[in-house]
């Protein structure tokens, strides 16, 4: 699948990302570390890429502004418990598809996630 990352996004998920074959960009890789909210989903929409982050803001800007967003993944969680955090990713990302995931804001916290379509 294929992820634009947000700076709020640990590096330690980002290698896990890619380890397991995902095409990942953080938004420093491309410039845009000072971006407003709103240019970083044009900015996924743009690029065909799955916004992940850690700010929990992006879930209700992209239901105001549809139009936007190519799909958001949100991960809930502090740093002692993001293993937990990422073992439930990985396991949302082997039982959904990209194209599920591209029409959807996805929480993923320690032992479960939520999909909420657009």
């Amino acid at each position: 699948m294929r992820f634009l990352a947000d700076q709020d996004v640990y590096r330690i998920t980002i290698d896990a990302l890619k380890e397991g074959g995902h095409d990942v960009v953080s938004i420093k890789d491309i410039g845009m570390a000072r971006a407003r909210d709103e240019d970083l989903l044009s900015a996924a929409w743009k690029a065909d890429r799955i916004l992940i982050t850690r700010d929990k803001d992006f879930g209700g800007l992209l239901f105001l502004k549809e139009e936007m967003g190519r799909g958001v993944i949100f991960l809930r969680g502090i740093p002692k418990t993001f293993e937990e955090v990422h073992r439930e990713l990985i396991r949302l990302l082997k039982e959904h598809s990209e194209d599920e995931l591209k029409d959807s804001f996805c929480v993923v916290e320690t032992g479960r996630h939520r999909i909420r379509h657009l």
